[in-house]
């Protein structure tokens, strides 16, 4: 059995993902949605980057899961990246959703231009705070999915988009899936780029904005469950 470990990113728990989550149980998978500390219900928990990985790694050993999916959506990409090399032969694939790629060494705002990241960091008693409405045109939502994201997401722990990514082995060594959403650009970030000159990561595009799960839920868990259903 397939056990899918669903990571959000910035500003989002484990709630974003209730429909995903929803379409692959209905196809026969395990689903295992994860609040990085910090956020939604989390919140007021201190964390920095290494607090994200241990998150997932935690929940991954304390729930003894085996044949694991991990999919980190956004930010969650570097996490995921990281705690994919430290679960051992728990992990059968890493989905990385419209998300940054983990390299030793780099953070996520690693390699973009982040001024204003971090002075809104700085500005906000460190954290970096949600997007606003209107932040989220143009991206394949609904109204009524705007307001959900929006009433949900809560500040994010600003040392945990600064402090640099750890990893054990590269995350080209790993089986992986990018999830390309293309409303919010044709091509993968560099980081991605270079993954996907493996042969061990496959592209995938998605034609909706950065945050399918509320855009597009049915469409991103046909391609999560696509990504583990061939041999």
């Amino acid at each position: 059995m397939t056990n899918f470990v669903l990571v959000a990113g910035t500003w989002l728990g484990a709630w974003a993902w209730d429909e995903v989550a929803g379409e692959l149980r209905a196809a026969g998978h395990d689903v295992h949605p994860l609040t990085l500390s910090g956020l939604a219900e989390k919140q007021g928990v201190a964390a920095g980057q290494q607090t994200h990985v241990q998150d997932i790694v935690a929940e991954v050993e304390r729930l003894d899961l085996r044949d694991v999916v991990l999919v980190g959506h956004s930010y969650a990409g570097i996490p995921v990246g990281q705690a994919a090399g430290r679960i051992g032969d728990r992990l059968r694939r890493v989905v990385l959703v419209d998300a940054n790629a983990a390299v030793d060494g780099e953070s996520f705002l690693s390699g973009w231009l982040s001024d204003e990241v971090r002075a809104a960091i700085e500005d906000n008693g460190g954290v970096w705070p949600p997007l606003s409405a209107a932040d989220f045109a143009g991206q394949g939502m609904t109204d009524e999915q705007i307001v959900r994201i929006v009433d949900g997401s809560t500040p994010h722990p600003g040392a945990t988009l600064t402090e640099p990514a750890v990893l054990p082995r590269p995350l080209s060594e790993h089986p992986g899936t990018y999830i390309k959403c293309l409303l919010d650009g044709d091509e993968p970030m560099p980081a991605a780029a270079e993954l996907l000159k493996g042969d061990r990561w496959e592209l995938v595009t998605l034609d909706t904005g950065h945050w399918p799960m509320f855009s597009q839920p049915r469409e991103l868990a046909r391609i999560l469950h696509e990504s583990v259903a061939s041999p």
